[in-house]
């Protein structure tokens, strides 16, 4: 401003001039390093997840199972986390039309067994068999569109009503949709949201109630009318009011249907063909519900805890 700098007046204001309007590009492309390197990081760990190869691998020449007719069949299975034993020398028959359910406290591996009927794992020892057919043998997408799964938490996507029940299935109608709802005890509640079937529930079906959500996800087992349904204690995170309009959903659901049902609340499988009791990764009793009350055993003991 002295005339002392070796710049001039006009030399300073061009420079100012120039220095602003590179400031804000430099900033760029400091920040587009680091957005490069937190897009590297991320992009390692998506790949890694993608490039893992299943645990379970199909057979090289699978077997067709488009039909279920005869029976599922546990034999003397065993199954473990690395090292640690969850089931040991498991055999039961779950045959076509009957209901089996697994009782008993938790981390006894109910769970778990019911994982392996879908071969979401394969057991260690012993073989699991539909219509004499080894598991390991079969087309994994077969086996898996003769069931329906119904778990404790509801597995819903950020879209409307009509698509998560309609979900996996291609060329569903309203009518089939809606029927498939009344059955599950759904339709009343769907019809008074603000667009009906067309209404977003939000992601993991954050708009709905506990008990809607389950009876969203009943609904979507109903419309795909599975030849076995498995159901993985489906009533235990719901309020009593919810859980009987869920569990007379559930009682729609499996009229005549082979079913394989894991239950805390005992009241809800007193009907069930056969109760396997599991207790450590092994049936410890079996038989229906008056058979094991009248044994006074495991089973009798957790009835009369839910009865207080």
């Amino acid at each position: 401003m002295n005339n002392t700098s070796s710049l001039s007046a006009s030399e300073f204001i061009a420079y100012i001039i120039l220095f602003t309007q590179v400031l804000n590009p430099a900033k760029e492309i400091s920040r587009a390093l680091s957005s490069i390197q937190r897009g590297l990081a991320s992009a390692r760990r998506i790949f890694a997840v993608v490039d893992t190869k299943p645990m379970i691998e199909e057979a090289t020449a699978p077997q067709a199972v488009t039909v279920f007719s005869q029976a599922v069949v546990f034999d003397n299975v065993g199954f473990a986390y690395q090292d640690s034993p969850v089931l040991s020398e498991i055999s039961f028959e779950l045959k076509k039309g009957c209901t089996i359910a697994l009782v008993g406290p938790s981390g006894g591996g109910k769970s778990t067994l019911a994982d392996l009927l879908p071969r979401f794992y394969d057991p260690g020892q012993g073989k699991i068999t539909i219509d004499g057919i080894d598991l390991s043998t079969c087309k994994i997408a077969d086996l898996r569109s003769l069931m329906g799964i119904v778990t404790q938490e509801s597995i819903l996507f950020n879209d409307t009503v009509f698509n998560n029940i309609a979900f996996g299935m291609e060329g569903m109608s309203l009518e089939k949709v809606e029927e498939a709802a009344k059955i599950a005890n759904a339709h009343e509640f769907i019809k008074e949201l603000e667009l009906g079937y067309e209404t977003n529930i939000g992601e993991r079906g954050g708009k709905l109630s506990g008990g809607q959500r389950q009876r969203i996800s009943i609904a979507r087992a109903v419309l795909k009318n599975p030849e076995i349904l498995i159901l993985d204690e489906a009533t235990s995170a719901l309020d009593s009011a919810s859980e009987r309009l869920v569990q007379e959903a559930l009682s729609n659901l499996m009229k005549n249907r082979t079913s394989l049902v894991i239950a805390h609340r005992l009241s809800t499988i007193q009907h069930a063909d056969e109760i396997l009791v599991i207790e450590g990764g092994s049936i410890v009793e079996r038989g229906n519900h008056e058979e094991l009350i009248r044994k006074g055993g495991l089973y009798n003991k957790l009835s009369q805890m839910q009865s207080v």
